[in-house]
């Protein structure tokens, strides 16, 4: 008699992972990883290490790995495998100038299309986040920093638009970090009249604003990655797979 193909109630069996939750669950922890610089600029990623760490095979590694190629946070080299791309000057300011592109471009179609209540919504969101800006805690000024600029490209209706911009705020976020320590004032300030231009609908003084607010001179890149090189080769970040006290 044949093995009936239902189990009994209470037994259990290994549900096997799917090649697809092992994909995403790869990507995530490299993203964070690069985020962070546990991996540092121009490392090459050692794929057997990583699917180790994450005790995975290498498939779904190679599989995130690629992805994150696609999305800029590695160098793919044939015959050399995956690099940590280089903190480099004009590389970064031209994510910035990108940057400020996506952003302008969201914020004029926030003007044609966002509703009164996601515009509320927002200026509801500045209003409590600016009482929290006052603290000066670096860490939470830049999640409160990004999570304004994510909402305001949600208002574009343009889910293209926030994708791409959320994965420049990853790929900058640790020289990001660096610039709101200490935080700037005038840059506080503009994310209130980015709301009053956004409220009176007017695209071209809300891109202006953001135009001056995004900004990255040369020489600011220099300084900033100056800094960041001095914080990722003196304070040593903590090893892959382990969080930071």
């Amino acid at each position: 008699m044949a093995a009936s193909a239902t189990r009994r109630p209470g037994s259990r069996r290994a549900v096997p992972r799917r090649a697809a939750d092992s994909a995403g669950r790869a990507y995530a922890a490299i993203r964070q990883w690069i985020i962070e610089f546990k991996l540092k600029p121009q490392q090459r990623v050692n794929e057997l290490k990583l699917a180790e760490a994450l005790s995975l095979s290498r498939t779904p590694v190679r599989e995130a790995l690629n992805r994150l190629a696609s999305e800029g946070f590695l160098v793919f080299t044939p015959n050399r495998g995956f690099f940590c791309r280089s903190l480099d000057i004009a590389d970064l300011v031209a994510v910035y100038e990108v940057r400020s592109i996506l952003e302008r471009g969201s914020f004029e179609l926030a003007c044609q299309r966002a509703s009164n209540a996601g515009i509320a919504a927002l200026a509801r969101f500045w209003g409590e986040a600016l009482i929290r800006f006052r603290r000066g805690d670096p860490d939470e000024l830049l999640s409160l920093d990004e999570a304004f600029h994510h909402q305001l490209a949600e208002l574009s209706g343009n889910s293209e638009i926030v994708r791409r911009i959320t994965a420049i705020h990853a790929r900058i976020r640790f020289v990001r970090r660096i610039s709101h320590d200490p935080p700037e004032p005038r840059r506080i300030a503009e994310h209130s009249r980015i709301v009053a231009a956004l409220k009176a609908r007017n695209a071209e003084l809300g891109a202006r604003i953001l135009a001056q607010h995004i900004a990255l001179s040369v020489e600011d890149a220099r300084l900033v990655l100056k800094e960041a090189l001095f914080r990722l080769y003196v304070t040593e970040p903590a090893p892959l797979g382990r969080r930071a006290a």
